[in-house]
């Protein structure tokens, strides 16, 4: 008990900085990371909203372009795990997100000069490998720049991004692709990825090699208590997640709600999603266990209840608020949660989940296309339910190492 009790030690070790003064929210870099994170999302959704236009240009099927985004998420499978173990103690972490950046802004102007589906499917693979860095390194990068009390907001601040990609940069791309031409949407990506590279020179702090020189080791990471559930369950929440967002425009059509729906419920689930960051924000370092088990006992009623009640408007908009505003919270507690389980191996622990949520996510697509075959897509919503039902019962069973109680929540149990 007094190990999980240090992070809140007036003065411990971690919580202070090289020169021995108390650490605090480095905001600049915060913000500059939930930038780049915006960044990363909206170059993973974009080539989905931009698909006709694509196709069009470059004279190829539909469907033949959807391998841009299948290109995408295997490069990240394949590469995350053993690009960060070769590159941990050999590149410092502040200039390995540089170079992610760079790697985004070189992806997004080839992709944009790409003459043929082949080479604009090389120019993601290089994308896929910027995302999985990205996304492997990222989460570790913050836990050592904010105080150790405060991760949970640090974490909230920069995952913010990926919720407005998903509210905004995903749609505003698609209309400026609409507008002008699918190639200026990426130019335009490239540009922003290029200003971040100067912005993170400038801002991020550094992180001295020495403090993450240890080799990630996979191997280790899983023999901590807690990593392997937390590494089910949050896929498996994702799971969920795609197997109903991928077909969202089905469901929305046989719920009865008219075409203009699909894009109103898709932005529902991204600006909820920041109300769910903010809620995480405020609650993941005092109540981590409590907290996620609401959000995920949330989401699972939302998805119970779409069925008979989004029929209407207000039925639709609010459980799907609901839905995004859970999916926002997730990724804040189990990344700390992640973190935490896997102790000093946390980096190898944060690269398994990159890797694990991958997975997640195309499965999930791929199980709710087989759901609606079976069920058809009024009743998609309750397919999700099942896999984010498991993942409830494996956080409540995880209490000891995997999602165990916060300091207030230890607090409130001594009282």
């Amino acid at each position: 008990m007094a190990a999980e009790k240090q992070p809140l030690a007036p003065a411990s070790p971690a919580s202070l900085s090289a020169t021995g003064r108390r650490k605090k929210m480095p905001w600049p870099a915060l913000l500059v990371l939930a930038a780049l994170g915006f960044t990363a999302v909206t170059t993973e959704l974009l080539p989905a909203g931009l698909l006709p236009q694509i196709s069009h240009d470059l004279g190829v099927e539909e469907s033949a372009v959807g391998s841009l985004t299948a290109a995408y998420a295997v490069v990240i499978v394949v590469t995350a795990v053993p690009l960060s173990k070769f590159l941990a103690g050999r590149l410092p972490r502040k200039r390995l997100l540089i170079s992610v950046v760079v790697l985004f802004a070189l992806s997004n102007v080839l992709l944009a000069l790409s003459p043929q589906l082949t080479f604009a499917v090389g120019a993601r693979l290089l994308g896929g490998v910027a995302h999985g860095l990205l996304w492997s390194s990222m989460a570790p990068y913050v836990a050592r720049i904010v105080p150790p009390e405060a991760m949970g907001r640090g974490m909230a601040v920069v995952f913010s991004g990926n919720s407005i990609a998903m509210a905004v940069g995903a749609p505003l791309g698609t209309l400026l692709g609409g507008m002008m031409s699918w190639r200026t949407s990426f130019l335009v990506l490239a540009a922003v990825a290029a200003v971040l590279g100067v912005l993170a020179m400038r801002l991020l702090p550094p992180v001295p090699l020495s403090a993450a020189a240890a080799r990630p080791s996979i191997r280790k990471a899983v023999r901590q208590p807690g990593v392997v559930a937390v590494a089910t369950a949050w896929p498996l929440l994702l799971f969920a997640h795609f197997a109903l967002f991928t077909y969202i425009a089905l469901f929305v059509r046989a719920e009865g709600i008219p075409e203009a729906g699909t894009g109103i419920s898709l932005s529902m689930v991204g600006i909820a999603g920041l109300l769910g960051i903010w809620a995480a924000g405020l609650t993941a370092d005092r109540f981590p266990r409590r907290s996620l088990l609401v959000t995920i006992a949330v989401i699972v009623v939302a998805y119970c209840l779409m069925p008979p009640l989004a029929t209407t408007w207000p039925g639709l908009l609010g459980l799907t608020a609901a839905w995004g505003a859970g999916v926002g919270a997730l990724g804040i507690y189990n990344q700390a949660a992640i973190l935490r389980a896997g102790r000093d191996h946390g980096e190898a622990a944060n690269g398994l989940t990159v890797v694990t949520i991958q997975l997640g996510i195309a499965l999930g697509a791929w199980y709710g296309g087989a759901a609606l075959g079976v069920i058809g897509a009024q009743l998609l919503p309750l397919a999700a339910a099942i896999p984010a039902a498991a993942a409830l019962v494996i956080t409540f069973a995880g209490r000891r190492h995997a999602y165990p109680p916060g300091p207030s929540e230890r607090q409130q149990r001594s009282l």
